[in-house]
């Protein structure tokens, strides 16, 4: 059974970091573009990082310079590393393979 489960969130300061990870029981995990995305309260699901087969990723404009995507294909496993950490950054984080979905993790950033 296809299933991605997320782990790593958490309550943080801010300026802070967490690492947000994926692991993916899927097949053909190294075919596929991987992605993370973010919903926070009172807003539309956002895309925030994509990460292709061969890792090239992209951004969004938000979190350019701060967040780092990474996958490793022999372990099946996807990861968001999240340095300087705002506010505007809580959001509920969801990990995503072709049309596959994590439960998500919830990460809060607040004084």
């Amino acid at each position: 059974q296809a299933q991605l489960v997320e782990s790593g969130g958490g309550l943080v300061h801010p300026g802070g970091s967490l690492r947000l990870s994926c692991a993916a029981s899927v097949n053909f995990f190294s075919a596929y573009a991987v992605a993370w995305y973010r919903q926070a309260p009172g807003k539309q699901r956002e895309l925030v990082a994509t990460i292709t087969r061969s890792g090239s990723s992209k951004y969004t404009d938000s979190v350019k310079g701060r967040f780092t995507i990474s996958r490793d294909n022999l372990k099946k496993m996807v990861y968001l590393q999240m340095n300087s950490l705002k506010p505007d950054d809580t959001a509920v984080y969801y990990c995503n393979f072709r049309d596959v979905w994590g439960q998500g993790t919830q990460v809060t950033v607040s004084s």
